[in-house]
């Protein structure tokens, strides 16, 4: 063991938002416990290709006692995250009745065959208010990227916590759109750059747009849907909608 140069990430500083995450392309970062963190020094090449990912500063490069950098262990490692990603997958989409594609051809707001009347009434706050959504599931982690509601969409990729805060999301932005879900903070950003990436590949998704909480960590999401498009090589339009914690659309 010798002195070089290697990542330090202040947990202080750090909103666990996982943008470090996709940039370093030995997996020395991780997401643990809601905070970036440096999983093995081994791992860390000391580069610092992850610095200017962090919206914090939290991420710095110090030189101290570290175990030098190992090649061999580092692609030991990726191996060993992308085959914990590919089963995970697998156990979700090949197992289990609860993620099998559907398209919900009636009962949602304002959809064809919905009766104008239906529509008044659900405003009547003693009315059952019909759902605007139009597929399952809605999870990123088990959206098939090659679903059949993806084709050609104008998806909506929205923070977990959105539609608890803004009480018209359905009526405002689900509507004949088909939409998935994630959080930025507490998932795995790297899977979900790679999975969305697919997505608007294999779907040829025509427009993307973001909806987010306007707490920092949740920005988180925009970068994601940034890193996605550029992956895929795709320029497909990026929407960016911010909402408040009490509920409201941020101008």
């Amino acid at each position: 063991m010798g002195r070089r140069k290697i990542v330090q990430i202040d947990e202080t500083k750090c909103d666990g938002c996982g943008l470090c995450v996709p940039s370093c392309a030995e997996g020395a970062i991780q997401i643990v416990e809601g905070k970036a963190r440096l999983v093995a020094d081994v791992y860390c090449d000391g580069l610092g290709a992850c610095l200017g990912e962090c919206p914090q500063d939290a991420i710095t490069i110090v030189e101290r006692e570290a175990e030098p950098f190992d090649e061999a262990a580092t692609q030991r490692h990726l191996a060993q995250l992308e085959t914990a990603e590919v089963r995970e997958a697998a156990s979700c989409e090949g197992s289990c009745p609860g993620v099998m594609a559907k398209i919900f051809q009636s009962g949602g707001a304002d959809r064809p065959g919905t009766p104008a009347a239906e529509l008044s009434s659900a405003e009547d706050a003693s009315a059952e208010v019909p759902s605007a959504l139009g597929h399952w599931p809605i999870q990123l982690h088990l959206v098939p990227p090659n679903a059949p509601f993806l084709r050609n969409a104008d998806l909506l990729l929205v923070a977990d916590c959105v539609p608890f805060a803004l009480a018209d999301f359905h009526k405002r932005f689900l509507r004949k759109r088909p939409v998935v879900i994630g959080c930025p903070k507490l998932d795995d950003s790297a899977f979900y750059v790679e999975k969305l990436a697919n997505v608007i590949t294999a779907s040829d998704v025509r427009s993307l747009t973001v909806i987010h909480m306007e707490v920092p960590c949740c920005t988180g999401l925009v970068r994601i849907a940034e890193a996605a498009r550029q992956k895929s090589g795709s320029h497909v339009p990026l929407g960016d909608v911010v909402i408040s914690i009490r509920g409201r659309v941020v101008p």
